[in-house]
């Protein structure tokens, strides 16, 4: 008889994460959840016998090693980590002042590292595990005006996670990169995603585009939340899952359109790339 995985996600009081747990509860799965408030997670959640909700600052190393061991001495193990939690902070890079900057990195970015960090030991020593690390498709295609800094966030994640996939392979730990496209969730709701303290009239193109995220596609995006957590328990079952992967139509036609820009301008610009060589 097969022995249920224990996940353990991030960011999961609403969103992909929330969905994500939802779902792994159904299926009968051991669940760590993490959160900044717990009374909301187990508001949003429920109790459940096989269900482990934490209150951790993702940003806070003590908070996260803490949560980590806890959930390892409550559930014997961790299989699976979703370095789910982020946020969004609007603005162009001049708007944006250092500690807006620097808190949107502190969240997206060395919060995910803090996870790992704690959670690798683990994995590593049981020669097992699967970890998702939750990019965005602005973490590949960054041409959003006034989402600078929240693509640069993911562009991050990106690129350490290329590099744990190849760190972690030798103990038989898998590692996903995950690139989602617009899932109707409230993560573009107004109590979600932080504007700048400070804007500057004449962006206007970073205006109109913060009001078509707040206003328009809010509410309307094409994918659902509901498959996205399907799907990630699908992946965790493969024997070779994905490094990269790209969660949703729209995300995978942004993808293509990122590969053909690409090709068009390395090849563009060939003879001068390959002139710097002895």
């Amino acid at each position: 008889m097969e022995t249920k995985k224990v996940w353990f996600v991030t960011g999961a009081s609403k969103g992909l994460g929330l969905s994500l747990v939802n779902e792994l509860l159904a299926q009968d799965y051991h669940v760590v959840a993490t959160s900044r408030n717990q009374p909301t997670l187990v508001e949003a959640i429920g109790s459940h016998d096989n269900f482990l909700p934490l209150e951790m600052d993702i940003t806070n190393d003590s908070d996260v090693a803490k949560a980590v061991q806890t959930a390892v001495d409550s559930f014997g193990k961790i299989d699976v980590v979703v370095n789910n939690a982020g946020y969004s902070q609007i603005g162009t890079l001049e708007e944006l002042t250092d500690e807006e900057t620097r808190r949107n990195y502190d969240v997206n970015v060395f919060g995910s590292l803090n996870v790992i960090r704690h959670t690798a030991p683990h994995l590593r020593q049981q020669q097992s595990g699967h970890i998702f690390n939750i990019a965005s498709i602005g973490g590949l295609v960054g041409s959003f005006p006034a989402f600078g800094i929240y693509c640069s966030t993911k562009f991050a994640v990106a690129g350490f996670t290329e590099a744990l996939a190849v760190e972690m392979e030798p103990f038989g730990v898998h590692t996903t990169l995950v690139y989602p496209g617009y899932f109707r969730t409230d993560f573009l709701s107004k109590g979600s995603v932080q504007t700048p303290a400070n804007p500057i009239d004449a962006y206007t193109a970073a205006r109109a585009s913060e009001a078509a995220h707040l206003n328009q596609i809010n509410g309307n995006q094409p994918n659902d939340p509901q498959k996205a957590a399907e799907l990630f328990i699908q992946l965790s079952k493969l024997d070779h899952p994905p490094v990269h992967f790209v969660m949703g139509e729209d995300a995978y036609g942004m993808v293509q359109d990122k590969i053909q820009l690409l090709s068009q301008e390395s090849e563009k610009w060939k003879a001068y790339s390959l002139s710097t060589g002895y």
